[in-house]
């Protein structure tokens, strides 16, 4: 899939209301999800602990830290849309925010986004963005959110 290039705020207003596109796939490693969880103090053994997980778990395997896929979201978000002309870029917000299914080690996501709406707050451009992190190979999402970015337009 091709990266959608926006490089002004009039521009990027022409997207208001659409889907915007899909990110590549993603690996959730076990290596990832021990750095998060070294990152994060968050060792619970449903993340950490392979043995007993396979043993234990109602999954049978561990699965990746809710977080974990929250923090991937702007990584992923970069694949469909390249923002030109900005000075800088912020995390503003998380609304709506569900997490529907885990995330196996060794599943593959990706996530879809729509542009909700874009605001210009005095030359700042809020752009609310539904995403929804899909899971390869199963019919539920990992996550569905409303993610907001603050683009200060040079």
């Amino acid at each position: 899939m091709s990266q959608l290039i926006i490089n002004s705020y009039e521009e990027f207003e022409q997207y208001v209301g659409q889907e915007l596109g899909i990110s590549d796939y993603l690996k959730i490693t076990q290596e990832q999800i021990n750095q998060f969880a070294d990152a994060t103090l968050d060792h619970q053994w449903i993340h950490v602990d392979t043995e007993k997980a396979k043993i234990e778990s109602p999954f049978h395997s561990t699965i990746a830290h809710g977080y974990l896929n929250l923090s991937i979201l702007p990584y992923l978000w970069e694949q469909i849309v390249q923002v030109n002309n900005v000075k800088m870029m912020v995390n503003y917000g998380i609304e709506k925010l569900k997490f529907n299914q885990p995330v196996l080690v060794d599943s593959e996501v990706r996530i879809r986004a729509r542009l909700e709406s874009l605001i210009n707050l005095r030359g700042i451009a809020k752009a609310e963005i539904k995403v929804t992190l899909e899971i390869k190979d199963c019919k539920k999402s990992a996550l569905d959110a409303t993610v907001i970015f603050l683009y200060h337009f040079a």
